[in-house]
């Protein structure tokens, strides 16, 4: 790394606009949450955005580690609450060291609109992250076997892309979350994603739904988990050049599921934009009005 390039990235407030899953509200992750956020406070983070996935509406939508644990729909409801009990807490007890906001991660699958209103109104988190886990409501990034299934029932590859890309549009606009997360998460266990990509019925998708984000003054969650993964980060670098031409604020989110996940892959993440010549002047989540 050149003394140039070491001087930004020192010289960079460092933030999360997507992260904080903890193993004891989230199965796929691990720690307590306040251990995450001392690991937070420890590296020097000025604000994180705390973004724990919403619980399942119901029993047959749980995730498969959930119902591998037979944690019912109604228990992970529970917990959740105590998600927001907790990080409220948090949020005053280290607001000295960091500021915290508390937001979650929602869903888009059939019914979802509802209940995620309906959690909204009775947690009223400090913004929302519009995610994509399932396409016609079936996990795309879980394993290989369930991204299989969602490819069967689309019919074919590029099917799969335009049905997660429409769906994405439709959450988007429902509600308008502050944060779009990991826009590109459908090309998870697609090995020839670049090609999908370069697709022109997915191209335009893609640019009516990039143009949404700026034209709403939307956060593009640049998402660095995609590296623990042997990938490019999300959005891949082709979707990224297109967002940074129309001037969409893109903020760094870790993702993280863990103390060692938390701020992994943060430096190699802003090489990446410091290159491309994105601003590092970060754009906070625009908070909710209740």
């Amino acid at each position: 790394m050149n003394k140039g390039l070491a001087k930004i990235l020192a010289e960079t407030e460092k933030v999360s606009v997507h992260g904080g899953h903890s193993g004891q509200f989230c199965q796929h992750a691990q720690d307590d949450l306040e251990n995450i956020v001392k690991a937070y406070v420890d590296q020097g983070f000025a604000w994180v955005g705390i973004t724990e996935h919403i619980p399942p509406l119901s029993d047959e939508m749980r995730y498969p580690d959930e119902a591998e644990a037979n944690l019912s729909a109604d228990f992970l409801q529970q917990r959740f609450s105590q998600y927001f009990e907790l990080g409220r807490e948090l949020q005053k007890k280290y607001a000295d060291k960091i500021e915290l906001l508390l937001a979650f991660e929602i869903e888009t699958y059939s019914g979802a609109g509802d209940y995620v209103n309906s959690l909204i109104n009775q947690f009223q988190p400090d913004y929302l992250v519009g995610s994509l886990h399932h396409v016609n409501g079936i996990g795309i990034d879980y394993s290989r076997d369930f991204y299989q299934q969602a490819l069967t029932k689309a019919g074919n590859i590029k099917q799969l892309y335009c049905d997660y890309f429409d769906s994405q549009y439709q959450m988007m606009k429902e509600f308008k979350p502050a944060v779009v997360a990991h826009f590109d998460l459908i090309r998870a266990f697609d090995p020839g994603y670049l090609s999908t990509l370069a697709e022109p019925d997915i191209i335009e998708k893609v640019e009516r739904n990039l143009d949404y984000i700026a034209d709403n003054k939307l956060i593009m969650d640049f998402n660095l988990r995609g590296f623990d993964k042997g990938l490019e980060q999300y959005p891949s670098l082709s979707i990224l050049k297109k967002a940074i031409t129309k001037g969409i604020a893109i903020v760094p989110g870790d993702d993280s599921h863990g103390v060692k996940s938390v701020g992994r892959n943060y430096d190699q993440g802003l090489t990446v934009l410091a290159n491309l010549g994105v601003s590092l002047q970060w754009q906070k989540p625009a908070l909710i009005s209740y």
